[in-house]
C-alpha cells in the first residue's frame, strides 16, 4: 500500500472532479455524465434543474431516477 496516497471520490475529467451532489449546467462533462447515467436528454435535465435546483438527488427524483 502506498503511504500518503489519497484517492478522492468522484469522477475525473480533464479539468477536475465531477461533483456528484450538485449539477452545474455549464459543466458539459457533468451534464453528459448524468444524461448517460439517467438515460435522459439535456432538455429534461435543464427543465428539472430549473424546477428543483442543482442538487442531483432532487433532479433525479424529479426525473423519476435513482441518483
Amino acid at each position: 500500500m502506498m503511504e500518503g496516497f489519497n484517492r478522492m471520490a468522484g469522477l475525473k475529467d480533464k479539468r477536475g472532479f465531477i461533483d456528484k451532489d450538485r449539477l452545474d449546467l455549464s459543466e458539459r462533462k457533468a451534464v453528459e455524465y448524468w444524461m448517460k447515467r439517467w438515460g435522459v436528454t439535456r432538455d429534461q435535465i435543464t427543465a428539472a434543474h430549473r424546477k428543483v435546483g442543482r442538487m442531483t438527488k432532487d433532479i433525479a427524483a424529479e426525473l423519476g431516477k435513482r441518483r
